[in-house]
């Protein structure tokens, strides 16, 4: 009989023998790989898209359901490939603009009128709810606050406004402010909503702030969220130029045209487009100038801020 230890160099040397033995079995012969020949793979390129953007005066979520229809109606009638995005302020709105990441830009005049420094040019501007193409600012207060009546008794008030670039939320009623001999020296506070205005409108009834300036047309954003009763309207500016469209600079004339073209054509007569007009806050878009917005230059100079 075998020992224990034969048996093991008998079964080692069996599976070496086994290991040397040629493959036995239905597998396929191997191939030769030719290291020699190789083909570059390249990724799919990506397509460009053209870049939309609404001045950040709202929330996100209010900037999409605004502009939501109106972008798929661009998209389907021109075909060009438009996608919203969406800065949080306003300076990276201008900053975006300036670096090329905005090619068609939504914003107030006196926004606008920064992205002119900046080789961006106006092509069209909306018409109001109220039919014409400008609007005004206005100045609130609570409507229970006792010590503030008029525009003068604004003095050594706390003041919030929507932004530094704001229009109807700052610009507009800052120059109403320096028609009454009040400077921003003259409140004992200012300070600015990150650029949205229903913060101003929410401050003010919160106690937080005396009084806040805001656009027209801001409490009707609000109505379903306060109750408008407890906030009053001071004050309402002169109308201004309105909200305007702009191309930045290098970007295609051609698709410029096709996208006014497409613009000038939504008819509030028409069901479906007053659906998208009213969405967006709009009764309809025509042609606009960069001479129409020489007012608007000329109050910020008054008011020494350009």
């Amino acid at each position: 009989m075998m020992t224990r230890a034969a048996k093991c160099l008998a079964t080692l040397f069996l599976a070496a023998v086994m290991l040397m033995l040629p493959g036995c079995g239905d597998s396929e012969p191997a191939l030769e790989v030719d290291l020699t020949r190789r083909e570059r793979l390249v990724a799919p390129e990506r397509q460009k898209t053209i870049t939309y953007a609404y001045l950040p005066q709202y929330s996100r979520t209010v900037s999409f359901q605004r502009h939501r229809a109106l972008l798929e109606y661009l998209r389907v009638t021109t075909g060009l490939p438009l996608h919203q995005v969406f800065p949080d302020t306003f300076d990276e709105h201008i900053k975006m603009v300036q670096r090329g990441e905005i090619d068609i830009s939504f914003s107030n005049p006196f926004v606008y009128i920064q992205l002119a420094e900046l080789g961006s040019t106006a092509f069209a501007k909306i018409v109001e709810p109220t039919g014409t193409p400008d609007f005004s600012g206005q100045i609130i207060c609570r409507s229970d606050n006792p010590t503030i009546r008029t525009i003068e008794d604004c003095r050594g008030k706390r003041l919030i406004a929507v932004d530094p670039g704001s229009a109807g939320g700052f610009l507009f009623p800052l120059g109403l402010f320096y028609d009454h001999g009040i400077r921003l020296d003259d409140f004992a506070e200012v300070e600015f909503a990150q650029g949205k205005q229903e913060k101003v409108v929410l401050a003010v009834l919160a106690g937080a702030y005396d009084i806040g300036t805001i656009r027209k047309g801001t409490l009707d954003v609000v109505a379903g969220i306060i109750d408008l009763s407890d906030i009053r309207v001071l004050a309402e500016t002169r109308n201004y130029p309105g909200w305007v469209y702009s191309a930045r600079q290098g970007f295609d004339p051609a698709d410029v045209g096709v996208i006014a073209e497409a613009m000038f054509s939504l008819d509030q007569a028409n069901p479906e487009h007053s659906g998208i007009l009213g969405a967006a806050g709009m009764s309809g878009i025509i042609p606009a100038h960069d001479a129409d917005y020489d007012p608007i230059r000329e109050l910020a100079v008054k008011v020494g801020i350009r």
